[in-house]
Parts: C-alpha cells; structure tokens; sequence
C-alpha cells in the first residue's frame, strides 16, 4: 500500500467527521499538529477502500470493516461503514451475520474465511497463526489479496483508537471549559 501523504479537507476527513472535529478546536488543532499523519491516515482509508483495489471487493472489504468495528464496540464507525455498505447495494444475509457476531453461519466460502480472520485479529491476535492464514488461500484468496485483508483489519484497530481517543479529547475539553 504506498500512499502519497496529500492535504486532506474538513470534509474529506472520515476521522474529523466522524469525531465532530472542527477547525480551531483545542481538539482539531492537537491532531492537525502532525499533518503528515493525518493526511496518511486518510490517505489509507482511501486507498484501503478504492473501489479499483483489486483481490476482495469493496463489499467485502466494507463488511470486514464493519465486523472489525463491531467486535471494537466502534458504534461510531460501525455505522460509517454500515451505511458506505448498504448505499452500494444491500447484503441482508451478510449484514446480518456481521451485526450479530455469526460469520458461521454464512456458508464456506471467502467471506466467512475472511471474517473469521478478522474476529481472530481482533479479539484473539494470537489466533493469526499461520493456520489462519492458509485458511485464506484454500478459498481463493490470493497471498496479494491477503496482505490487503491483514492491512485493513491493522487499519481498523488503528482507525477504532484513533477516534475512541479523539471524541474522549473532545469530551473531555468540553467538561472542562463548562462552568463549575
């Protein structure tokens, strides 16, 4: 994954939305410091979730996100992705297995393997053995297209803190300034 660092907008940036961030916020302003993260941050995002990124599609990488948000307890981020999923095209079987913690109930295939993966990296790291990782290939999933699926649930762990951090800054700063 090789991201050019770029300037992002208020607009563009999933993380200052999805927090409330706004410009000249103490908030706004701590993270802005190093513009350089934040730009790779989104940059990741975009790049993680270009439609033209090839080896698992743009649904599947959205479902892993949200399975990945949900079992993070990232309400916030779990919604972000539920609605880039359902405005592309509904999946009610796969929603519904990702919502309610049951990738295995989905039939064998690579979507179950994937969510499966995904559970295993984030809740029970040390599951990512080398025996989850064949797993992904005896379905089809290709050794590029794996990398991509180990970057994005990395990417999520991050994006999950990221945020869970930011909106308890946020929170945190607004107690503060209220009157005693």
């Amino acid at each position: 994954m090789n991201n050019p660092v770029t300037e992002t907008s208020a607009d563009h940036d999933v993380v200052d939305r999805l927090v409330g961030l706004q410009s000249g916020s103490a908030t706004y302003d701590l993270r802005h410091q190093r513009k350089k993260v934040v730009a790779a941050t989104q940059g990741s995002y975009d790049t993680l979730f270009d439609p033209s990124l090839a080896g698992i599609s743009l649904n599947e990488r959205l479902l892993v996100a949200l399975y990945a948000c949900c079992l993070s307890g990232a309400a916030t981020l779990a919604a972000h992705y539920r609605d880039r999923l359902t405005s592309l095209l509904p999946v009610p079987t796969e929603l519904t297995a990702v919502e309610t913690d049951a990738p295995d109930q989905l039939p064998d295939g690579r979507l179950r393997a994937m969510l499966l993966f995904t559970r295993a990296l984030t809740q029970r790291p040390v599951e990512g053995d080398q025996a989850a990782l064949q797993s992904l290939p005896a379905v089809g999933i290709s050794t590029p297209a794996v990398v991509v699926l180990a970057q994005l649930i990395a990417f999520i762990s991050y994006q999950v803190r990221v945020v869970a951090s930011l909106k308890a800054m946020q929170d945190a700063a607004q107690l503060s300034e209220q009157p005693a």
